[in-house]
């Protein structure tokens, strides 16, 4: 059985448990005696009988009085075995679960290399720090470079530009997708300019082919948030596959969860090398937590001005954080990650539904398209109330939560109306035209696995209900 967010207010239209995932990744045990593998079995029966007891039963959905939300966590006894056994370990850092993961994730990704943080901010704040070290030579990112990007998104795929001393410069969206106008990217482009990072709006591809071929022909670094998109595609390909970095998170709200988490992935060796750095306290070691002397010359370095021989494992390359996750974290992680498939379905499957069931409001309402040649893996359905409609973002918004359908709107708006980015250095390219749109008109509605099939209808007859209040006739949409 799966649990929601909702504590048991029933099952997906789809079950995304029900679909076959990846084999049992889980790393193998430590060694341990008879009597306390006994003990340890004993402690996962009473974790997986607690489990039943405590999340099984199902309650039924009310309408007007069962929460939906906009997203949330989706587990079952897999997760909670999982993050149990893990700490029996007592192993309080990155440990057995951490590696399997990093190896699995960057597995399902085609990418040679995962770096696990404790979250999507931090695998944003890596992934951008990473460019900045001097490792990388002419191509390293400086003080006063340039980084595209767009102000309609979330703050933490632009606050690591500005952390880094970089210059954000800021382009428009399209209306209907979310992403840049990949038209004009080659505009933007100053002799200043060194890296792209832009985010696939919740779940939709930007115009990877466009924006790879910019990327390409400058030079250009190209990171991808991939934190709301995790299993989309674009021309067949994974999303996060065509950056020389790219993040992930696994914050609640998002594809897969370990509570707190994120990642960043990349086949570079190097950039593989710089991230870890970055998040290991900047140290030029690549030792994993426990271990020492992995080069084989612990005590022959000589770097900077340090003496030679200092110890390796306390030599700092960069000015780096401490961002590691947890082998906890990671043990549900590995769990989530064999229900990817099953998740993503049910987000397409929810989509479409809403897809299908609002176009009769098109003339009031835009609605979302997906990217050319993309299937995306939908973190939200988005939604703009057109100018020329007789009500207001306001009045939709406010008729959906008091009948308990949580909204969203699409994070900053316009960042550079945040108080925020006030003060923020940046370059704007053209208008900003339509991300104030989305600003002022523009929200989100939820289509993750734990909306049920009644959840589901229970929406689209709100916004039926709306449009009935209205007295507005229904006429089908273009």
């Amino acid at each position: 059985m799966l649990l929601t967010a909702l504590a048991g207010t029933g099952r997906a239209g789809r079950d995304p448990a029900a679909i076959p995932g990846e084999v049992r990744m889980n790393p193998p045990r430590p060694k341990e005696s008879t009597v306390v593998t006994a003990a340890r079995d004993a402690v996962l029966e009473a974790t997986r009988k607690y489990y039943e007891l405590r999340y099984g039963p199902k309650q039924e959905f009310r309408p007007s009085t069962t929460d939906i939300p906009y997203a949330g966590r989706v587990f079952d006894e897999r997760e909670m075995l999982n993050l149990v056994e893990s700490s029996l370990d007592m192993w309080l850092t990155a440990g057995r679960f951490a590696d399997a993961f990093e190896r699995s994730f960057a597995q399902r990704l085609d990418r040679k290399y995962a770096v696990l943080v404790n979250s999507g901010s931090s695998a944003n704040l890596v992934a951008v720090s990473a460019l900045t070290s001097s490792k990388l030579g002419e191509r390293r990112l400086k003080p006063g470079d340039e980084v595209l990007t767009v102000a309609a998104g979330f703050p933490s795929t632009v606050a690591p530009i500005v952390q880094v001393g970089a210059i954000p410069v800021f382009l428009d969206v399209d209306l209907a997708t979310g992403n840049v106008l990949s038209d004009r990217l080659e505009a933007a482009v100053s002799p200043r300019t060194r890296a792209i990072m832009l985010a696939h709006t919740l779940g939709n591809p930007f115009d990877l082919d466009q924006v790879s071929a910019l990327a390409k022909s400058h030079d250009l670094w190209l990171i991808e948030d991939n934190c709301d998109a995790l299993g989309s595609r674009y021309k067949g390909r994974m999303t996060a596959t065509f950056g020389d970095l790219a993040t992930s998170s696994f914050y609640p709200p998002h594809h897969i969860t370990m509570g707190e988490g994120g990642a960043v992935v990349t086949s570079n060796s190097l950039l593989k090398t710089l991230a870890e750095s970055f998040r290991d306290w900047g140290r030029d070691c690549w030792c994993a937590p426990g271990a020492s002397n992995t080069c084989g010359k612990r005590f022959d370095w000589e770097l900077g001005d340090l003496p030679l021989g200092y110890d390796h494992k306390y030599i700092y390359s960069h000015l780096g954080y401490n961002l590691k996750a947890t082998d906890m974290q990671a043990a549900v992680g590995l769990a989530q990650l064999e229900k990817l498939d099953g998740f993503v379905s049910a987000r397409r499957d929810n989509w479409s539904y809403f897809r299908e069931r609002l176009n009769r409001y098109s003339e009031s309402l835009l609605l979302p398209e997906p990217t050319p040649g993309s299937e995306p893996s939908w973190f939200g359905f988005l939604i703009s109330v057109r100018a020329s409609a007789p009500f207001s973002r306001a009045a939709l918004v406010k008729h959906l939560e008091a009948r308990k359908i949580a909204t969203r709107m699409l994070f900053g708006g316009n960042l550079l109306r945040q108080p925020g980015f006030r003060d923020v250095r940046h370059r704007v390219v053209g208008s900003l035209e339509n991300t104030d749109a989305l600003l002022d008109r523009g929200f989100w509605i939820g289509v993750y696995p734990g909306l049920t099939t009644a959840m589901r209808e229970y929406v689209a007859d709100s916004f039926d209900a709306f449009f009935r209040d209205l007295g507005s006739p229904v006429r089908a949409g273009a």
